[in-house]
């Protein structure tokens, strides 16, 4: 977390990492109280990989997420409350009440959808990319996607062809050591997806991706080397979900609780509010007041919604 930023950044990282957790955590207790049908597959613990890569982003650059897409939406710029609508099934929602927790869509700020399918929006921002390109435009293709993913043949297709023809794309792994249940340590040889990129001639960063500091930094660079026609970038986050992989199912069994307490003891909202405070980078006033505009925006949203 070395990198220097005025507070008013710093202050806005800090703001979008609440808006997801506190959203999330309302909708956990929605999905508890029959609010929200079907799925709900929660954020909790990634947030700082989301709120880094879309810091960077403009609302003509194209994000293309994955079924654990509400932190993406919410960074990307929607609302809580048409985030928390869609889930409750109404026509208030960012999918009108068609999509639910897997289909998030807002293509007038660029959030071009998310999916309960693994992989396909590997190749949908290798698709936009191709398209900025020949456009002669300067915006970006995104596609976060998850450990699970990277075994999909969609992530080595797209990659390739992003390297080709050098598009203006960022592939964001969010490496959370699980696909559902699955140990990515049983489905992947070799644990570091980030050093894929090099097999296709890409840029390719490992970070911690619950230091939301260290993901705006590699964004921030793969950002910039896109939209100067340096072509595509893989960035890895190693990170972690600390609640179960959809709301409903369990969250150990499959992994031990000494590994889930561990992770939660490196909560991303945690490490950047004590990385703050004892830098003497803002107040804690600061952080305070906005802890409760956050909290009262997100109650609003479950009201309107």
């Amino acid at each position: 977390m070395s990198l220097e930023l005025p507070k008013e950044s710093l202050l806005s990282l800090y703001r979008e990492l609440l808006n997801i957790r506190r959203t999330e955590e309302q909708l956990v207790k929605s999905y508890a109280g029959g609010l929200v049908l079907g799925a709900c597959h929660t954020y909790v613990g990634e947030e700082a990989i989301a709120v880094g890569v879309c810091a960077h982003l403009r609302a003509d650059d194209a994000v293309f997420s994955t079924h654990r897409g509400h932190g993406h939406a919410l960074a990307k710029g929607v609302p809580p409350a048409e985030v928390i609508a869609e889930l409750y099934g109404r026509e208030t929602g960012c999918s009108r009440g068609r999509g639910g927790s897997m289909h998030l869509f807002s293509p007038e700020i660029g959030m071009m959808g998310t999916s309960g399918i693994v992989g396909p929006c590997i190749l949908q921002a290798t698709g936009a990319g191709y398209s900025f390109k020949l456009l002669k435009t300067d915006r970006v293709g995104v596609a976060f996607f998850g450990d699970g993913a990277s075994n999909n043949g969609a992530f080595h297709e797209g990659l390739n062809l992003a390297s080709i023809y050098k598009l203006p794309v960022i592939y964001v792994c969010e490496n959370n050591l699980y696909a559902t249940e699955v140990p990515f340590s049983h489905s992947a040889g070799h644990q570091d997806v980030g050093d894929r990129g090099y097999a296709y001639g890409m840029p390719s960063v490992i970070v911690d991706g619950n230091d939301v500091m260290a993901v705006y930094a590699a964004a921030g660079e793969a950002v910039r080397r896109a939209r100067s026609g340096g072509g595509p970038t893989l960035i890895e986050g190693k990170t972690y979900r600390t609640r179960a992989h959809s709301e409903g199912m369990r969250e150990s069994g499959y992994r031990s609780q000494e590994e889930i307490d561990a992770w939660k003891a490196r909560d991303p909202i945690k490490l950047f509010h004590n990385y703050l405070i004892e830098n003497g980078l803002v107040s804690g006033d600061d952080l305070e007041e906005i802890e409760a505009a956050v909290q009262a925006r997100v109650e609003a949203a479950a009201e309107f919604a």
